[in-house]
């Protein structure tokens, strides 16, 4: 059963990286090349998976990290609540054991892949945590996450952070879970084939997007922000 859900991964891997599926032709040099490189692509991120699944076994249990195979790569989706305060950019301490067992993975199991560092809040306005914009708060955890990495001995030159503000939500935010879902830091281990540079200019479009929305708002009223 694990080598057909394997196989049937990479095919979903493939489809999503190439944007159609692969012709799995026997015998051709080619195509036998690309299902090797996707397999062991594939083995890789499930053997950082699992790394992770046991490191952070506490933390998935309690509903504050989640990780998924995506066509974006391996996710790991952190709730604010165990990285910050309630308006605020700083890493609590009680966030740092949790981010030192990711950084020892990315280090262990994946020390070629390049990392994207992603931030979002949820749409209430900010009004009294001295920042300008939900999209300002979001950029900086991002960041602050990306520096620890690197005092952590993840190399700088693998690493890219950015914010998204509201603008990529999991959940409604017309509930208090679903604003506290959306409230998360995401760390990417990028597909291969994704380079740092090609992912910062893309995701930047989005961040850029959002910023402008941000600002449209801010003369907006009165709504004091729980973040």
């Amino acid at each position: 059963m694990k080598r057909i859900a394997a196989f049937l991964l990479i095919g979903i891997f493939a489809i999503s990286l190439n944007g159609c599926a692969l012709n799995f032709y026997k015998g051709k040099p080619d195509q036998e090349r690309k299902i090797k490189q996707l397999t062991s692509q594939l083995e890789e991120l499930e053997q950082a998976k699992r790394s992770l699944e046991e490191r952070l076994a506490k933390e998935i249990g309690d509903n504050q990290i989640l990780l998924e195979q995506t066509k974006r790569g391996l996710v790991i989706t952190m709730a604010n609540d165990i990285l910050f305060d309630s308006g605020k950019a700083k890493l609590k301490k009680n966030a740092y054991p949790v981010l030192d067992k990711i950084a020892n993975v990315l280090n262990e199991e994946v020390p070629d892949r390049d990392i994207g560092v992603e931030g979002h809040t949820d749409s209430v306005p900010i009004k009294h945590s001295g920042w300008k914009s939900n999209w300002e708060l979001s950029s900086a955890r991002a960041t602050n996450v990306l520096h620890y990495l690197i005092g952590k001995s993840v190399k700088p030159q693998r690493l890219s952070s950015i914010g998204y503000g509201e603008y990529k939500p999991i959940d409604t935010n017309e509930t208090k879970a679903g604003r506290s879902k959306n409230r998360r830091v995401e760390i990417i281990i990028l597909p291969r084939e994704v380079t740092k540079k090609s992912y910062e200019e893309e995701q930047t479009k989005v961040s850029e997007e959002a910023k402008a929305a941000e600002e449209s708002k801010l003369p907006q009223a009165d709504t004091e922000a729980v973040k």
